[in-house]
């Protein structure tokens, strides 16, 4: 299966590239632990939010494949929910 990664994630995974340089430049610069966990927390977010648009995608894509070859979906939601329990 070939998997096809948006523009939208890629600019969304380039954004989180940022906030984890701006992590980096914060604790360079000596800034408080908030400050600094505050960004982290943002990074975070930022990355499960992106997690959860590529399980999603692929799980649509996986279930059409699978419906098509009259396969068990049930087993490709299972697999997801899996990823995204594992993801955190």
């Amino acid at each position: 299966m070939d998997y096809i990664y948006n523009e939208e994630l890629k600019k969304r995974l380039r954004r989180i590239e940022g906030q984890v340089r701006g992590v980096l430049r914060l604790m360079e610069e000596g800034k408080s632990c908030k400050e600094v966990i505050n960004q982290m927390s943002a990074v975070r977010n930022a990355t499960d939010k992106a997690i959860a648009q590529i399980v999603a995608e692929n799980l649509q894509q996986c279930i059409l494949e699978e419906k098509a070859m009259g396969g068990d979906t049930g087993k490709m939601v299972k697999e997801a929910v899996e990823l995204l329990v594992k993801s955190r």
